[in-house]
């Protein structure tokens, strides 16, 4: 998937740069988030619960195309993996009533690919609101003791958010969002169907800053 959609940004930034269209606007964006996210393992019936907030930075860039005045509709895509942190739990697995071997498991998370579709509408003329569709994909990194592994999955959710833009004469924009994102849940299952993870919820708030050109 991470080869189609870095294929399709960078064919829309030719053709903006070729053609110099009128109504295109492109530019790149950091981001200061903190997320929120709970979790439930299955294991044989075993059900732990657990929960963890982390605050992530990482960039990305977008690609607008404004319709009239005050609507424009936009793509935005994180290049780098957002990685979680790893989590490990440990259990006696008894090989008769004597003896047993403790069995560790650790699994981490990487989200890759993140990729939201969105619209903003001006409310003024600086101010705007968004909402947007999120996509991304969970690349699961595990060690577990039965030797199994999990699937990867994805994760769709939704943003909303509110912003200020500033132009310049010269094509020249800066602007200053705040976003909130809900992805959702996902479950994924080991390879031996004994172990079942399922974020869920995973959500957070983000300050953006932006930097772009229209065209």
């Amino acid at each position: 998937m991470k080869k189609i959609i870095l294929t399709m940004i960078f064919s829309l930034f030719y053709i903006v740069s070729a053609s110099a269209g009128p109504g295109i606007n492109i530019g790149l964006s950091g981001n200061l988030g903190v997320f929120h996210g709970e979790a439930t393992e299955n294991e044989n019936g075993d059900i732990d619960r657990d929960d963890a907030t982390g605050v992530v930075g990482y960039g990305s860039v977008f690609i607008e195309k404004t319709l009239g005045e005050r609507l424009a509709i936009g793509v935005d895509y994180v290049p780098s993996a957002l990685e979680s942190e790893e989590a490990s739990s440990s259990r006696l697995d008894k090989t008769s009533d004597d003896t047993g071997s403790t069995i560790t498991n650790k699994v981490s998370l990487d989200f890759e690919d993140m990729t939201t579709v969105y619209v903003t509408l001006s409310l003024t003329e600086d101010i705007y609101v968004k909402a947007g569709m999120v996509q991304v994909d969970v690349i699961t990194n595990e060690t577990l003791g039965t030797g199994s592994t999990y699937a990867d999955a994805d994760m769709d959710g939704e943003t909303f958010g509110i912003g200020y833009n500033k132009d310049f004469d010269n094509g020249m924009f800066a602007r200053i969002e705040g976003t909130y994102m809900d992805l959702g849940s996902v479950s994924v299952t080991a390879s031996n169907a004994d172990n079942k993870v399922t974020i869920n919820s995973l959500e957070g708030a983000s300050a953006r800053f932006s930097i772009g050109k229209s065209f």
